[in-house]
């Protein structure tokens, strides 16, 4: 029977009736943790995407299963969030009721694509008994001083009607529905990932990630170096008074505290409570209309250096920690409230920025620092040289006066050395229903109080009215909300918001080992013993959300005592993108997608699978083409009628490799590169190239086949090698092949083949022969042939005569195993 979707569902039957996927905990001294990252389950069948991340994945793991390691390779979904919630606005079917038929048709589908995933270790992040580990988790972190509470301004989403993290702001626009985000005062939690800042850096470089995605994490921390200096305030002549009593300070970070006798005024957030507490009567007015103005622009255009600054006086005054000197503080949208301290010293001379603001609103700019080697210095002068103008620090170069200047500042307590980070603390609240109850109630007597991890999950209640109107959909729902408090037992309310959904991916590579576990989130000697993940495949979009989530969660639960180890995911690789045949990435109005379905239900599923990993880079991805499906097409016949041929061959016969002419000899070098290449170069997830050498195999067994006499044993034993490389990216369509070859086992019970290095030492090699740097013929030599033997072959060739022309050898050059080159005049 020819290849095709029938033969994919015999086989489909086969391997769960033999539990091909299950994994033997007997053997965890060879596990291997292969995951891919869990998809949303979306309503439409599996699109290209999917494919050529869950597919070739699998293939990789094929490939290891029979290289020798346990393969433990688990499948689940990603199933809260904005898109189900979305889509129950619009049609009003129940977030819970489309996810839940959507992850049946998701199973469905990934079951049918052949993948061996484990799916006894299934998990969906939706049910209680997922959502119950997620609250775990933000219990323990609560009373580790890692979850905390306080009212900030955040990213809002007036259409999601939510809040969105940093990282969820793309452009100034939700990532999501790509509106235009603004800011909004809330109170919020937050989950302290900056106290793990630094060691979040410094696990970085042992990391087997991409660079690309390990410097975008290393640019998103942001570590600086620099002194941390204090200003005082004054408004109306008097100092500023907190709401505790105590005066006001102005701490600002700075790299440049050479330049602090520069600083002719200081600029505040304009939505900080600190900028409302220095704001005179006479100035509110002009200070509310600009705070106003503020909260329509998003954080990346408030931080463009192109972008005309603008800003508004307080009325107030700092004082200047040295000099005593007052300077006017002024508020301007260019200082954000969650980025360092929310205040800057301005440094005019010194500064493009605040010299362009400067010069905007006329305020003084006054030069401290002159070039050290006398080049040309025009202001604003940014880099570091000698301090001018700067009493007693006048003189010094930059990096004794930023020494001399923190060291006063100490004496003071007006300063000190300090290393400030770029990274925030991870905002996890959100104000939608279909996600994870927080758990936290709040009761007039007792304040806030946790609810005992007895009385977990908080689940969610079925009947909810979700469209959004700026409130917590929960917040609407009486039987969730009200009730009573755990330590008094008093009336009470719940938290009405739910967790990000980022949360649920930041620890559930450990619930897949343990999924069953109703006692605890996970086993600790369970996690200990197959985490962390070996290789982690999925989309570089996520290397400053989920993949620096996943690190921080992992961190803190080991600290916590819960495992053993440092990092999640020990080695990472991101697929890259199919984009339409028009070159462009795939979308139903430009009319440019493709349907996986049509082409398997044509050519079954290895053939699709097949195409995916040759047509592309994996890494890099690129255009479909349907010229390449149909390549594949061929490649699979003419494998299918080679097996065909020769399976009658005898099966317990051997070839003698001793008895090899050079046509067995060439087949034989060819076996053995392919078998080289195929695990070289997959290893490495370069599927394009594998699938390139077991073509170049194919070729050669017809090659051979058309000599005289083949040797049908030992083309047998090629043909079996061939069908073992190709049987991680067609896995069906190999087994099939493999049954056909007489066995009765499993392909994937097999072991990998071998290359042999001996098989690739060539008796002779072809040459190309130069003459003045242009190739004019070919010839065979002796592998192991020096110079002198090879100058003697050339000019005994009959070609050599021909090619002189009358002309005299000048410079004979070999360049070993490659080619020959003549110099002749």
């Amino acid at each position: 029977m020819a290849y095709s979707v029938d033969i994919d569902r015999k086989w489909q039957k086969r391997w769960e009736d033999a539990g091909l996927h299950r994994f033997d905990e007997n053997r965890k001294d060879k596990k291997l943790y292969v995951l891919e990252m869990f998809s949303y389950p979306s309503g439409a069948n599996l699109h290209v995407g999917h494919w050529y991340n869950y597919s070739l994945s699998d293939s990789w793991a094929r490939m290891k299963k029979m290289q020798g390691y346990e393969v433990f390779q688990p499948m689940g979904f990603d199933a809260f969030g904005l898109p189900a919630e979305n889509y129950a606005i619009k049609t009003g079917i129940h977030p819970q009721d489309s996810t839940l038929n959507n992850i049946k048709t998701m199973e469905k589908q990934l079951r049918e694509m052949g993948g061996m995933f484990n799916w006894d270790h299934e998990l969906a992040t939706c049910m209680p008994e997922y959502y119950r580990w997620n609250q775990w988790l933000f219990l323990q972190l609560y009373k580790k001083g890692l979850a905390y509470r306080k009212n900030a301004p955040v990213n809002w989403c007036p259409d999601c009607q939510t809040v969105l993290a940093n990282e969820q702001v793309v452009e100034g626009t939700c990532e999501r529905c790509h509106a235009e985000v603004t800011k909004k005062n809330l109170t919020q939690w937050f989950f302290k990932i900056t106290e793990y800042a630094q060691e979040l850096l410094d696990c970085l470089p042992d990391l087997d990630w991409p660079e690309k995605t390990k410097k975008i994490q290393t640019n998103w921390i942001g570590r600086s170096e620099g002194a941390e200096i204090v200003f005082g305030a004054r408004k109306n002549e008097q100092p500023v008074i907190n709401a505790d009593g105590s005066v006001l300070e102005l701490p600002v970070f700075t790299t440049r505290a050479d330049t602090l006798m520069g600083v002719t005024y200081v600029v505040v957030a304009p939505e900080s409570e600190i900028c409302d507490l220095l704001t005179t009567d006479d100035c509110r007015d002009q200070v509310k209309a600009y705070q106003d103005q503020t909260r329509k622009i998003s954080d990346i255009e408030r931080m463009s250096t192109v972008r005309e600054k603008t800003g508004v006086f307080t009325g107030s005054y700092a004082i200047h920690p040295i000099t005593g000197n007052q300077v006017p503080i002024w508020a301007s949208d260019y200082v954000i409230a969650g980025y360092g301290t929310g205040i800057v010293m301005a440094v005019p001379a010194h500064d493009d920025r605040d010299y362009e603001f400067a010069q905007k609103f006329e305020l003084p700019i006054k030069r401290v620092i002159k070039s050290a080697d006398g080049s040309s210095d025009d202001l604003p002068y940014t880099d570091k040289g000698i301090l001018v103008d700067s009493d007693n620090f006048s003189g010094l170069d930059s990096q004794s006066a930023i020494q001399a200047i923190v060291s006063k500042l100490q004496e003071e307590n007006h300063g000190s050395l300090k290393i400030n980070y770029r990274l925030r603390d991870w905002l996890v609240s959100r104000q939608r229903y279909w996600g994870t109850p927080i758990p936290m109630v709040y009761c007039d007597k007792c304040g806030a109080v946790p609810v005992p991890e007895d009385q977990l999950p908080v689940e969610l209640p079925y009947n909810v009215e979700f469209a959004p109107d700026g409130e917590s959909p929960l917040k609407k729902s009486s039987e969730f909300i009200n009730t009573t408090c755990p330590a008094c037992g008093g009336s009470a309310k719940r938290d009405p918001d739910t967790l990000d959904t980022f949360v649920c991916s930041s620890w559930y590579q450990f619930r897949y080992v343990d999924n069953k576990n109703d006692k605890q989130a996970f086993a600790r000697d369970k996690v200990n013993a197959l985490c962390p993940v070996d290789k982690y495949i999925g989309g570089a979009e996520h290397a400053a959300m989920h993949l620096l989530y996943a690190r921080f969660i992992t961190k803190a639960l080991r600290d916590m005592g819960h495992l053993d180890f440092d990092e999640p995911f020990a080695s990472l690789v991101h697929q890259g993108t199919i984009l339409g045949s028009d070159g462009q990435k795939m979308s139903k109005s430009r009319g440019n997608t493709i349907s996986p379905d049509d082409y398997i239900s044509e050519y079954g599923s290895d053939v699709f699978r097949l195409y995916l990993g040759f047509g592309f880079a994996y890494t890099e991805g690129g255009p479909w083409n349907d010229d390449g499906v149909k390549a594949i097409v061929k490649f699979v016949s003419r494998i299918e009628k080679l097996v065909e041929d020769s399976s009658s061959a005898d099966a317990s016969g051997s070839s003698d490799p001793a008895k090899f002419t050079q046509l067995e000899k060439d087949l034989q070098y060819a076996r053995h590169y392919a078998i080289r290449g195929v695990t070289t170069d997959a290893e490495k997830f370069q599927f394009n190239t594998s699938i390139s050498r077991m073509m170049e195999l194919l070729n050669a067994l017809n090659k051979y086949q058309q000599s005289d006499r083949p040797d049908q044993v030992f083309v047998r034993e090629v043909v079996k090698d061939l069908v073992m490389l190709i049987a991680p990216f067609a896995p069906h369509f190999a087994e099939e092949m493999w049954e056909k070859l007489g066995y009765k086992n499993s392909i994937f019970t097999s072991t990998w083949p071998a290359f042999d290095e001996q098989a690739l030492i060539r008796d002779t090699i072809e040459i190309a022969v130069q003459i003045n740097g242009q190739v004019k013929f070919r010839i065979n030599i002796p592998s192991d042939a020096d110079n002198q033997q090879v100058q003697d072959m050339i000019t005994s060739d009959e070609n050599y005569e021909a090619y002189l022309a009358g002309r005299n050898l000048v410079k004979f050059i070999y360049v070993k195993g490659r080619l020959a080159n003549l110099v002749v005049k």
